[in-house]
């Protein structure tokens, strides 16, 4: 690339660090490079949002705040609001380029002239804005000034020179563009596109690493799609439009003097029409929708997947029997009803095979599809020259595409990395990831930890199984650590989901607040609870405390005593019992999309 060209490139790329001014009329936003003359002026009585030249505007007692980038704009009851980036660390490098780690936001409203907020209008707007906090503490969201983390290596070499010319944010994959929505006011305006930046959430780790005295660079990327995003319980299946729930891409990159080798695997709800709304159970029965058009929403999916990916090896880890099966049974007829050439469906029950700690196991499912995986390769160039690409892809998911998913995707992952070193000429034939001691623990930390992260963000606890993933075997204090965030996660999922979900559907836009003075609707966050969320309980605590003082308070008549505490256990028993029953009057459920919505 010519000078020129390097140079224009670098026109069309964010600033790498701003200053905010803050008045009592106007924010102020430049770039902290002296030689830049642009300046951003956002009027905190009209709203409007205007690129000048900064030539004095700003007055000398301004406050001022360091930030690192704008995250974008939204609107709540009391106005505009911006979030920028006031704290973040480096991840790494990536083709010499710096990536960035979000680790401190900040969200300022900057309308200055507030409309008269009513106190329930005051509490809702206070409940709004944690919302967006609550969003923006999810772990974990990456950028970059000057590299497209939204995007894999064999997208970006294969696009046109004219591509690389366009502003970052428009260049970005719209399905890993987290902060698209809140963007769109600036993106409106072509003149601020500087000051777009373009975030991604997922994880990203990067590691320099050695072998055999031959040094190169491993990182591992996952792409969290912003499409059909949501929690656990609450957002499963497909939309009508194609979009599965938990959909992620996760890219493994070696970087080695000037060769770059990456390989892509994706993973994503099973895409059928269907829920399992939390009700207290322990794990609510799938239901699969008999009057949605499964296969229509099906083909959009894999015609879109195809597109991106090429070949498709559906790997389905689903158990063959109880509540899963009929996810089994759906997930193949679709297959075969599609007739896509393109896909090839492997159902492997991975709890039927892998039981009583017998993980060796999916050695059975790796012979399955060892043709495939030597047929798909990967994609490597050397210097700008590509060398070879990467054909297909494995789709792997179980019933929440994280655990079982996980230890699958590490283990293929191992096997291409294996073929990609001795392509690089850093391990030979015959020679084990494994028995590389400086290596093989950086391989599997990076896997266990991408496992934690992408779990914590879909069911709120860190993934389960990845004791196999950190040491290759599975142990007895790895299935105590399982039992402990299952319990966390059934916490989580069933009192906790419905506010994470409603901050997710705010962030990206699926629900739109509505402006104070032109409200006409009565707010969504202030539905009435059902008489049993309060009776229920009460009763219960009630009949539980006089069972427990019939039990220890002695009687001097021991039959009267036996009485109470059966009448009193009963009445235990029957309220606690009737909880469960009306499960789904208990539990916390989204406010802000109907739940229909999330199934079409």
């Amino acid at each position: 690339m010519s000078a020129t060209e390097n140079r224009l490139q670098e026109l069309m790329l964010p600033y790498d660090s701003l200053r905010l001014h803050i008045t009592a009329t106007n924010f102020y936003i430049e770039p902290v490079d002296a030689s830049i003359r642009d300046l951003v002026i956002i009027d905190r009585v009209t709203n409007e949002i205007v690129l000048s030249k900064n030539e004095g505007r700003i007055p000398a007692d301004a406050e001022i705040k360091q930030i690192y980038g704008i995250v974008g704009i939204i609107r709540l009851l009391a106005g505009p609001y911006l979030i920028v980036i006031t704290r973040r660390e480096k991840v790494g490098e990536i083709d010499q380029r710096s990536i960035w780690k979000i680790t401190g936001t900040e969200i300022m409203s900057y309308q200055r002239t507030l409309f008269h907020l009513n106190e329930q209008q005051t509490q809702d707007n206070a409940r709004y804005l944690s919302m967006v906090e609550t969003v923006l503490a999810l772990e974990s969201y990456y950028y970059s000034t000057t590299f497209d983390l939204t995007h894999s290596l064999q997208r970006l070499a294969n696009t046109s020179p004219d591509f690389k010319h366009l502003p970052l944010h428009e260049r970005a994959d719209t399905r890993f563009l987290w902060n698209g929505f809140v963007l769109r006011e600036l993106m409106q305006q072509p003149e601020l596109g500087r000051y777009c930046l373009p975030v991604l959430h997922g994880f990203v780790n990067i590691n320099e690493c050695c072998i055999k005295g031959r040094t190169f660079r491993y990182v591992v990327i996952s792409r969290r799609s912003c499409y059909r995003a949501g929690t656990r319980y609450n957002t499963r299946g497909i939309d009508a439009e194609g979009h599965v729930a938990n959909f992620v891409e996760t890219e493994q990159i070696v970087e080695y003097g000037n060769a770059r080798c990456s390989y892509v695997q994706t993973r994503g709800s099973v895409p059928l029409f269907w829920n399992q709304f939390p009700d207290l159970s322990y794990k609510p029965k799938p239901l699969v929708s008999t009057s949605e058009d499964h296969l229509d929403a099906f083909k959009r999916h894999f015609d879109t997947q195809v597109y991106h990916y090429g070949r498709q090896v559906i790997v389905n880890l689903l158990d063959q029997k109880g509540h899963e099966q009929q996810l089994v049974d759906g997930y193949g007829q679709m297959v075969t009803s599609s007739e896509m050439k393109q896909i090839r469906y492997v159902p492997f029950d991975f709890h039927k095979e892998c039981k009583a700690m017998k993980w060796y196991r999916l050695s059975l499912l790796m012979d399955l599809i060892d043709g495939d995986l030597k047929q798909f390769g990967y994609f490597m160039s050397q210097d700008t020259t590509v060398v070879s690409l990467q054909s297909g892809v494995f789709r792997t998911n179980c019933i929440d595409c994280l655990d079982r998913t996980n230890v699958v995707q590490s283990m293929l992952a191992s096997r291409v990395l294996h073929s990609q070193l001795v392509k690089l000429g850093i391990l030979v034939d015959g020679e084990r990831l494994e028995d590389q001691p400086l290596f093989d623990p950086v391989f599997k930390n990076a896997w266990a930890d991408n496992a934690d992260v992408c779990a914590k963000q879909y069911a709120g606890t860190g993934a389960l199984k990845t004791d196999f993933t950190r040491t290759g075997r599975r142990t007895k204090s790895g299935l105590m650590r399982d039992g402990w965030n299952s319990l966390v996660r059934y916490v989580i999922n069933n009192f906790y989901d419905g506010f994470r979900q409603d901050s997710m559907d705010l962030f990206l836009g699926h629900y739109e607040v509505e402006p104070a003075e032109g409200v006409t609707k009565v707010s969504p966050l202030r539905q009435e609870r059902d008489w049993k969320f309060f009776a229920l309980p009460a009763v219960f605590m009630v009949a539980f405390s006089m069972c427990l003082i019939s039990v220890l308070i002695p009687d001097e008549h021991f039959s009267e005593q036996v009485m109470y505490v059966l009448f009193w256990g009963s009445a235990s028993a029957i309220s606690l019992g009737s909880i469960y029953y009306y499960g789904k009057v208990f539990v916390n459920r989204p406010k802000l999309v109907p739940e229909k919505l999330k199934t079409e």
